[in-house]
């Protein structure tokens, strides 16, 4: 099947890792098929996947050149209804056994993957589930050539740390989106670091977990004041963010 997109969205499609996790988690969900929403649809290809699993699909789209694009790519499926509003105005009338959204971001931060959850909630029933289902974060103190926030596209970084998984976090229970924490990391080598490298690992389904793709969380390098570290050190960074707020609310500190 040939989809409409925008040039963003030919990029997400184009990312066979991300397309095949989630095909593959939709695969596997083994609920009740009633109904499942589609939150951020984009140009449709999940709620594609999900035509054939559920007896409705409501997808709903708040980009007006994006919903065109979704509302041609499937408008011969009769049990699937787009929606071109966003989802914390759309009317939820009813219950659905699947909330699927993918408005994933590096730790959450740059997208608005918890307030919509958060909200989106309150509409899922008591045994109903959510794709993705979560995720893990991983941070590593690192040694950076830039010196602003970017993403790992390429960029000469060397890791000074070992890994530590600082939070967790399951789209089943409510999110508090304003995020802290003190990091402790254990130096493996010698070197000047001034910034730390946060990995996101989703969580699709309890059998099913994607690493960082180039469309889905690529890692997130972070600028800190600079310190010079030795070999075993033991070193605490304040992590500090609010969660679908952007990458501005991002605070970092050697404590």
């Amino acid at each position: 099947m040939k989809f409409q997109t925008t040039h963003y969205h030919f990029d997400l499609l184009k990312d066979n890792e991300r397309i095949s996790s989630f095909f593959e988690a939709i695969m596997d969900y083994d609920g009740r098929k009633n109904l499942a929403y589609d939150l951020g649809c984009g140009s449709g290809i999940l709620s594609y996947f999900l035509s054939s699993k559920f007896c409705h699909v409501i997808s709903i789209e708040s980009d007006n050149e994006t919903y065109e694009c979704a509302l041609g790519n499937l408008s011969s499926f009769s049990n699937v209804k787009i929606v071109n509003s966003d989802v914390l105005d759309y009317n939820f009338n009813k219950k659905a056994d699947l909330i699927l959204c993918e408005m994933m971001d590096t730790a959450l931060i740059d997208e608005e993957q918890v307030p919509v959850i958060n909200h989106a909630r309150k509409f899922l029933k008591k045994t109903g589930k959510i794709i993705p289902q979560g995720i893990f974060n991983i941070a590593q103190l690192v040694n950076l050539e830039r010196e602003y926030i970017h993403w790992d596209e390429n960029s000469n970084h060397e890791i000074l740390s070992n890994e530590v998984m600082y939070s967790q976090i399951d789209f089943l229970d409510e999110i508090n989106p304003h995020f802290e924490c003190n990091i402790p990391f254990k130096i493996k080598k010698d070197g000047l670091a001034n910034g730390i490298k946060i990995t996101t690992i989703t969580k699709l389904t309890e059998n099913i977990v994607c690493g960082p793709t180039p469309m889905l969380n690529p890692p997130l390098l972070i600028p800190l004041s600079s310190l010079q570290v030795n070999e075993n050190d033991l070193i605490k960074v304040n992590l500090k963010y609010n969660m679908g707020e952007g990458i501005e609310s991002i605070k970092t500190k050697f404590i």
